[in-house]
């Protein structure tokens, strides 16, 4: 006998299948296990934050030697590099023809002088004539205009001895100031004429001052902290070329009187003690100047420190361990680690290593 496939049997089935599975309840992925993670507990300690400028030594007072008067070298009184004091022979320009321009003008008013005493005498005789009018009026006019003219020679002869005596002066070329002289750039006999060429250049060498630039931003904390009364001596140190330390701190001289409009800084200068005279004009070096992160502050490991868009923040652990995340104010960084100016308090717990496994609300391992 055959036996027939019945499709009815088949459909059946499928239906009892499909209500079978809708009846089981579906279940996702379990939740994942808390992230494991190393964490810091916030503390203060002793810390001596340095804002670094680089910067350029100068003399208080420098000065290009020339000369103001022509003629030939005849004296040089120093030594090239040679420390001089005030007022010290220095070069000294031919001063023959001088010497004979400064007599002249002196025999001039010597002349002058003794011709204004002759017509003195005259004017004082001519008036007691007058006096009796024993004299012609014309004749006491004409030695009165005569008395003023030899009155204005004798101005004029007093003129050119001045003239001749700064020339003789300026044939002689002394220090203005204490300081040291660089490397001559002319020798015995060599021409000059007013103006030309540098003879040498002086430059002053205790105190010195070092210029450096700060953004305008930076006035308001500067001078707050230049003012303070618990700013330490060492405000100003001063890092050499060579790495090395200068041994005296520094102390503010001066501000420039204006920002610069194109640049938005403005120049400050400091002044430092030279008695060793290691400070050289036109020098470079690093000078550093203690910012806000001195004495007691918070300070965390960097590595904690997440920037995102311009801002900075860290994950703090909660007593749940659950994590929120924390914007900060960053301050001055120490090797690996970095001054907190705003954001945490003392014993607060931050999340340092496994940053990449944790976002804002997750839960944490510590270990």
């Amino acid at each position: 006998m055959k036996k027939y496939f019945n499709p009815s049997i088949l459909f059946f089935a499928a239906i009892g299948m499909v209500v079978y599975g809708c009846g089981k309840q579906t279940q996702g992925p379990p939740p994942p296990a808390p992230a494991a993670v190393s964490v810091y507990k916030v503390a203060s300690k002793s810390v001596k934050g340095l804002d670094t400028y680089p910067t350029t030594v100068v003399a208080l007072n420098e000065i290009e030697l020339r000369p103001q008067v022509s003629g030939y070298i005849t004296h040089i009184f120093v030594q090239d590099g040679q420390q001089v004091k005030k007022g010290q022979k220095l070069y000294q320009i031919d001063q023959s023809k001088y010497l004979a321009a400064r007599n002249q003008a002196a025999a001039s008013l010597a002349s002058a002088n003794a011709n204004l005493a002759r017509i003195q005498k005259d004017v004082e005789r001519y008036e007691r004539l007058d006096q009796n009018e024993a004299i012609a009026k014309q004749v006491l006019d004409n030695a009165k205009a005569e008395l003023l003219a030899a009155e204005a020679q004798v101005q004029a002869s007093k003129a050119q001895v001045s003239a001749a005596e700064t020339d003789l002066g300026y044939s002689q070329i002394s220090a203005p100031f204490d300081g040291r002289i660089g490397i001559s750039q002319v020798r015995l006999g060599t021409q000059v004429s007013p103006g030309q060429p540098l003879l040498n250049t002086l430059s002053s060498t205790d105190p010195m001052q070092v210029d450096f630039v700060i953004n305008e931003k930076e006035i308001p904390r500067y001078y707050k902290l230049v003012n303070a009364p618990d700013v330490p001596d060492s405000l100003f140190t001063l890092k050499l070329s060579d790495g090395s330390q200068y041994p005296y701190p520094g102390k503010l001289a001066t501000v420039d009187r204006a920002v610069g409009r194109q640049t938005g800084t403005i120049n400050v200068r400091v002044e430092f003690p030279n008695p060793d005279r290691m400070l050289v004009p036109g020098m470079t070096g690093v000078l550093q100047v203690i910012n806000a992160d001195h004495g007691d502050q918070l300070v965390i490991p960097y590595k904690a420190v997440t920037e995102q868009m311009g801002e900075y923040f860290v994950y703090v652990v909660g007593q749940d361990s659950t994590l929120t995340q924390q914007t900060l104010k960053l301050g001055t960084v120490f090797g690996t680690e970095v001054a907190v100016r705003e954001g945490l308090q003392p014993g607060q717990t931050i999340v340092v290593d496994g940053l990449q496994k944790i976002r804002q609300g997750s839960k944490v391992q510590v270990q």
